[in-house]
C-alpha cells in the first residue's frame, strides 16, 4: 500500500508539473509578440529581408572605391547601408564587424570638416575610408552643412572631393548624407563619443546638385558659411480626396490657434524642420510616444506645455493629425477625418514646390529622445521623396 500511494502521488505530481507547463505555454503564446504588428506603438507593418546596400566612392569617370571601417589594428570592416522595410528612402548606414552592426557617425571636431567613424559598443572608433586601386586610403568626411543636411565627400591627397553613394544590388543609388536633428554642432554623444551627424542613405535631391562650394576662406571652425540665403517658409496643409488644402494649426491648452510651417533655413529643401509659430517662438513638432492606436503629433512648449496639431476643414471641423504606421526609418503621417479616412500631410513652398511630412526616427529604439519632459517616438520634418 506504501508503494501504491507513492507512485499515486508522483502521478498527481507529474500531472501537476504537465498542467502548469501548458497554463506557462498558452500565457507565453497570448503575450505580445515583437514579430506582430501593434498598432498601439506605430510597429512597421510591412518588413521585408534586410537589403545590403554597398557603400562606394565614386570617380568621375564612373569607377567606384570601395569603402571601409579600419580599427586600430588596421582590420578592415564592410560598410552597408540597411534597408529593413520597403522603404528605401531614408536608410541607415553600418559597419559590419565581427558579426554587429555598428552606427556610423560624424564626429564632433574643432577643425574644417568632421570626420567619420563607426563607434562601437565599449566605445571604440573605426575610421571610415575610401580604398583607391592602388589601395590608398582617402578620408571621408563631412565638408558643407546646410541646414539639417551635411555634404558627404571622400577626399583624395590633392584635395578634390568624390562622392558617396549606396548601390542596392539592384542598381538602385542613393547619396549619402549626413543627418542633424538638432541645431547645434553637438548632435548627442554615443558611448562616451561626442557625434556631430548620423549618417544615412538617402534619396538624391536635384536642389543638392547645385550646392556652392565655398572657399576655404569662407569657412570658419564652426563649419558656417557666410550666404545671402534668405529664409523660406512653406505651409503646412492636409490634402483631401477631393483635392482640397486644409490648414493645420497648433492649438493650445486654452484653444488659442497657432500657425504650423516647415522652415527652409539653408540652399536645401529635402529635409525640413517642422514647427510652430506661437507668440514669437519656434517649437518643435514631434510624433509623440503614445499607447493610444496611432501616435498623436504635438508641439512642445517651454516646461513641457503640449500644443495638439490638427487639420481645419472649412466648417471649422478639427481634424487629428498622427502617424499611422512605420516602414523602418519612415513613419507615415496622415490628417484623420470623422469617418476614419486618411489624408496627406504635405508641405507647399511659395513657388509650388511640394514635400512630403513623414516622422523620421534616427534610433531603432521606441523613444527617441525626450524634449521638455515629453517622450518623442519620431521626429517630424518635410522631406524629399
Amino acid at each position: 500500500m506504501k508503494n501504491s500511494n507513492h507512485s499515486f502521488n508522483r502521478s498527481i505530481s507529474y500531472n501537476l508539473f504537465i498542467l502548469g507547463f501548458l497554463f506557462l505555454l498558452a500565457a507565453c503564446n497570448n503575450s505580445p509578440s515583437k514579430d506582430k504588428t501593434s498598432k498601439t506603438e506605430t510597429e512597421e507593418i510591412v518588413k521585408v529581408n534586410h537589403i545590403y546596400w554597398n557603400v562606394k566612392a565614386i570617380l568621375p569617370d564612373g569607377k567606384s572605391l570601395d569603402v571601409k571601417a579600419f580599427d586600430k589594428e588596421e582590420k578592415s570592416f564592410d560598410i552597408k547601408a540597411i534597408q529593413n522595410s520597403d522603404q528605401d528612402s531614408f536608410i541607415d548606414v553600418k559597419a559590419i564587424a565581427d558579426g554587429e552592426e555598428l552606427p556610423v557617425k560624424l564626429l564632433l571636431n574643432d577643425e574644417q570638416f568632421a570626420p567619420v567613424a563607426a563607434i562601437s559598443n565599449e566605445g571604440n572608433t573605426y575610421d571610415i575610408k575610401a580604398i583607391t586601386a592602388e589601395g590608398e586610403k582617402l578620408d571621408i568626411k563631412g565638408i558643407r552643412r546646410f541646414g539639417n543636411i551635411v555634404i558627404m565627400k571622400a577626399i583624395t591627397k590633392k584635395g578634390k572631393y568624390i562622392g558617396l553613394q549606396a548601390i542596392s544590388p539592384d542598381g538602385k543609388q542613393n547619396d549619402i548624407k549626413g543627418i542633424k536633428v538638432n541645431r547645434g554642432e553637438r548632435e548627442m554623444t554615443l558611448k562616451g563619443v561626442a557625434v556631430h551627424a548620423h549618417l544615412k542613405a538617402m534619396h538624391p535631391a536635384a536642389n543638392e546638385a547645385e550646392f556652392k562650394m565655398f572657399k576655404k576662406s569662407e569657412i570658419n571652425k564652426k563649419r558656417k558659411y557666410k550666404t545671402d540665403f534668405e529664409r523660406v517658409i512653406w505651409n503646412i496643409k492636409a490634402v483631401t480626396a477631393d483635392g482640397k488644402n486644409l490648414d493645420v494649426k497648433a492649438f493650445d491648452p486654452e484653444g488659442n490657434t497657432f500657425d504650423v510651417k516647415a522652415t527652409q533655413d539653408s540652399e536645401q529643401h529635402s529635409f525640413m524642420n517642422i514647427k510652430a509659430f506661437v507668440e514669437g517662438y519656434e517649437l518643435p513638432v514631434k510624433i509623440m510616444q503614445s499607447s493610444d492606436e496611432y501616435a498623436p503629433v504635438k508641439a512642445i512648449g517651454k516646461k513641457g506645455t503640449v500644443y495638439e496639431i490638427k487639420a481645419v476643414t472649412e466648417d471649422n471641423v478639427k481634424l487629428d493629425i498622427k502617424g499611422i504606421s512605420r516602414s523602418g526609418n519612415i513613419v507615415n503621417v496622415k490628417a484623420i477625418n470623422e469617418n476614419g479616412e486618411f489624408y496627406g500631410v504635405k508641405a507647399f513652398a511659395p513657388d509650388g514646390k511640394l514635400n512630403q511630412v513623414k516622422g523620421i526616427k534616427i534610433f531603432d529604439r521606441e523613444v527617441e529622445m525626450k524634449v521638455q519632459g515629453q517622450p518623442v517616438y519620431a521626429h517630424l520634418k518635410a522631406i524629399n521623396q
